[in-house]
């Protein structure tokens, strides 16, 4: 398995590679939003559904706006994300219709989080887009908390880990549907 920074990913993202790389509170798994086989292959690696969707995170609103239709919601309900981003909020927005299925899962929404994470923004920031982002975990187990964790759990299993350091954070994001307000897992 590599062993990247993150301004050195590009080339295992836009070829189909899954990674590892430390996000606000755990470890996450990530691909290119836009290859299916890569979403594919993270969804096998985590022995996850594809029916129950997936989260992107982004370093700016603007890499989400190819995946999320911001025509479906109002003025306000954009403000109320804003007014949480950069940060550890993840909100459920309408889908293009051209977003996969295997990104969206069952779902006619979507995922999506602006981090504050320098590690997380400057990948994005150097793909130019947001990035699939799932805990590193199977199924039902505890996330990583370390690289050294994701080393025996992910050996020969995904593409490269990313250095770095876990955020501050200790508990997942909070996730909330944008168009209703209603939480959906409440990580504060």
């Amino acid at each position: 398995m590599l062993q990247l920074h993150p301004s050195e990913i590009n080339d295992v993202v836009l070829n189909g590679g899954v990674i590892a790389y430390p996000t606000e509170a755990v470890y996450g798994l990530g691909c290119d939003p836009d290859n299916d086989e890569a979403i594919q292959k993270l969804l096998a690696v985590k022995q996850r559904p594809w029916q129950k969707g997936l989260i992107l995170v982004a370093s700016d609103f603007k890499q989400l706006l190819a995946y999320v239709d911001d025509s479906q919601l109002t003025a306000e309900q954009l403000e109320f994300a804003f007014s949480k981003w950069p940060g550890p909020f993840t909100f459920v927005m309408p889908i293009k219709s051209h977003v996969s299925r295997f990104l969206c899962g069952e779902f006619d929404s979507i995922a999506v989080r602006v981090s504050a994470h320098e590690g997380v923004r400057s990948m994005c920031e150097a793909l130019g887009k947001p990035l699939v982002s799932t805990s590193a975990n199977l199924a039902g187990e505890n996330p990583a908390l370390s690289g050294e964790q994701i080393l025996k759990d992910f050996d020969n299993k995904i593409d490269a880990l990313v250095l770095g350091s876990l955020g501050q954070q200790r508990q997942p994001s909070t996730i909330i549907d944008a168009r209703s307000g209603k939480i959906f897992r409440n990580g504060q």
